[in-house]
């Protein structure tokens, strides 16, 4: 790595340089062989026992300012390099999931080095498409993407003394709120039972409630359309809605995409056609490595052969089969990320179902060669997310982009060794959980360890042999509602007279509110109240409508104070710390269950 020409900041001389191979390597090991660990061995029991991981940024950033902390201000840097390594090996070692599938489908022992290098392949492709798609979701369209917003803020806070003091109730008030209702939500049944979650709050207290108001808007109408789903056949009687109202959710991110997306092209078109039009270099991209495009690029296309290669030769899918699945990561890539960025929700599971039946669709009923396909769109859309999110936190801190990516690479390698190591850890040290629990009966499946995630996947891989038809108008329906929805949003806003009226009191304010957040809600934040169910909406949506009510009612900075940034509001600060403490719970409670286990 290219070393950095910054001033010698260090609070103790022993530590290594900013910039020296000492200082990257210091940073490389913490991330890989500590952090990174720690959280997939939590991510890997939580899959196991209850069926879904909470994401590594937030604690690997809190773990990570401790340990550069000694850099000073340069040390936000630092500790986030080494949050994006360690969440990409706690990310990949969650994939672990995939090979208790593959154990409960019956698939044929795999050579552990094949599965190593198919998980690999996949990774490195996923995290250049993630980056890929960066300038975009990150720089463009400023999406929060609130769990990257929140560590960046507890990274900011940790390493200016002047922010910690100014920030410092919110924000560690937050943690600690948020380490108590982590907890209670797991030990206390009537709480559990009410859905709440710190994370999902505190999210909905950063994004505020011209998202939060939609995503209830989606939820309440999905709710409200059961009995006709149960009615057209496409839900049985007592099955939640989210069960095909996901697959109109994606088609909603999808179509509202197209619109947006066009926009954006039509806009990088105009601009490259101006004569002597130049590109600004970033200020990150002055010092250290400078990002290249073309070497993106080729590193995409390198690894994305791999992948096919891989797939096929390892696991006898065909080149069509594999090409498809590369195809459809490129697209849930840019959907789940775009889902991510602005509710903090990566439908990962959604986005391996959804290729289940395209692939069923186009004649592909091996339930087996099914799994292998949508593992390449299900690991990628992980690491694309973790690497959007990643970046969205270097975004706000200057961190060098081209670092940020070889550090999450180095992880990647890190986590798809682990992976399967952590696999076979879990399934030896409890051979229950090799047992297919779908054609268990209720009172013989182990209670301690559900594997809700496994049980979805295998369930949508047993289905397709009977594919159905309603689940591809599902999404269609889903696209042209949401390209409908954002065309006329798009459209109404752009006018001068609405513009002129929607700023002109608070008559304008109320209106131009009620239209953007119940009339015609985005479909990015409404389409979140597919992907979950009903009471999560509705935390999320109070949430945004308490930060907002907050941030209208809140007094102005006193005289002679520099108001604190934008992304650094009294409600951010407080929504990072619930999200954080929620982590640190999860990690807690993951520790204490392995233990009682082991």
């Amino acid at each position: 790595m290219t070393a950095i020409a910054i001033a010698d900041n260090r609070r103790w001389a022993w530590l290594p340089p900013v910039g020296s191979w000492g200082y990257y390597t210091l940073l490389a090991c913490v991330g890989m062989f500590i952090l990174g660990p720690l959280g997939g061995i939590t991510a890997a029991f939580m899959n196991f026992s209850i069926g879904f991981f909470v994401g590594g940024q937030v604690l690997a950033g809190i773990l990570g300012s401790v340990v550069t902390y000694g850099y000073g201000a340069e040390g936000r840097h630092g500790a986030n390099y080494i949050q994006t390594t360690a969440a990409s090996v706690a990310g990949m070692m969650a994939m672990s999931a995939l090979i208790q599938a593959m154990v409960w489908m019956g698939m044929p022992q795999v050579p552990h080095w094949q599965l190593i290098a198919y998980m690999m392949c996949i990774a490195m492709m996923a995290a250049g498409i993630g980056m890929l798609y960066t300038p975009i979701l990150v720089e463009r369209m400023q999406l929060t993407f609130p769990s990257g917003l929140a560590v960046a803020n507890i990274l900011r806070a940790l390493t200016d003394p002047e922010l910690l003091r100014r920030s410092v109730s919110r924000l560690f008030g937050g943690m600690g709120l948020g380490v108590v209702g982590g907890v209670a939500t797991n030990k206390v049944a009537w709480l559990a039972a009410t859905e709440f979650s710190c994370s999902t709050f505190g999210a909905g207290l950063i994004v505020g409630a011209r998202v939060g108001v939609p995503a209830i808007v989606g939820g309440l109408s999905f709710w409200a359309l059961t009995n006709t789903f149960i009615g057209a056949g496409w839900l049985k009687e007592g099955e939640p809605f989210r069960k095909i109202a996901f697959l109109i959710a994606l088609g909603m991110v999808l179509g509202a995409a197209i619109v947006d997306l066009s926009l954006i092209f039509w806009r990088v078109a105009k601009s490259i056609a101006q004569p002597g039009a130049q590109q600004q270099v970033p200020e990150e991209q002055r010092t250290g490595p400078r990002a290249s495009l073309p070497r993106l690029i080729a590193w995409v296309g390198f690894w994305s052969i791999a992948t096919v290669v891989a797939g096929m030769q390892f696991f006898g899918l065909s080149v069509g089969y594999m090409l498809f699945a590369v195809a459809l990561v490129f697209l849930f890539a840019l959907v789940n990320g775009i889902s991510l960025g602005l509710t903090d929700w990566n439908p990962i599971s959604s986005a391996f179902v959804v290729t289940v039946l395209l692939l069923a669709t186009l004649g592909l009923h091996d339930p087996i060669l099914a799994l292998m396909g949508a593992t390449v769109v299900f690991v990628s859309c992980s690491v694309a997310g973790d690497m959007q999110q990643d970046r969205s936190t270097g975004w706000r801190l200057g961190s060098n982009r081209a670092l940020q990516f070889r550090f999450q690479a180095i992880g990647l390698v890190v986590g798809a060794i682990m992976t399967v190591v952590i696999a076979e850890f879990f399934m030896s040290a409890h051979p229950v959980l090799r047992l297919d629990q779908t054609v268990m009966k209720a009172s013989e499946a182990p209670a301690q360890w559900t594997s809700a995630m496994t049980y979805k996947f295998v369930g949508a891989l047993r289905s397709i042999t009977d594919p159905k038809p309603y689940q591809t108008q599902a999404i269609l329906i889903g696209l042209v509602l949401g390209f409908a929805t954002e065309f006329l949003r798009k459209f109404i806003r752009s006018r001068e007279g609405y513009k002129r009226f929607a700023a002109s009191g608070k008559a304008g304010f109320a209106t131009d509110f009620v239209v953007d957040a119940v009339l015609l809600p985005s479909p990015y934040a409404s389409s979140f109240g597919g992907f979950v169910n009903l009471p999560t909406s509705l935390w999320f949506g109070a949430g945004g409508v308490i930060s907002s009510l907050i941030h209208t009612l809140a007094p102005k900075p006193k005289n002679g104070e520099a108001a604190l940034p934008d992304d650094m509001k009294p409600t951010s600060l407080f929504g990072g710390g619930l999200i954080a403490g929620d982590a640190l719970a999860a990690l807690g409670i993951g520790i204490v269950g392995l233990m009682a286990v082991l």
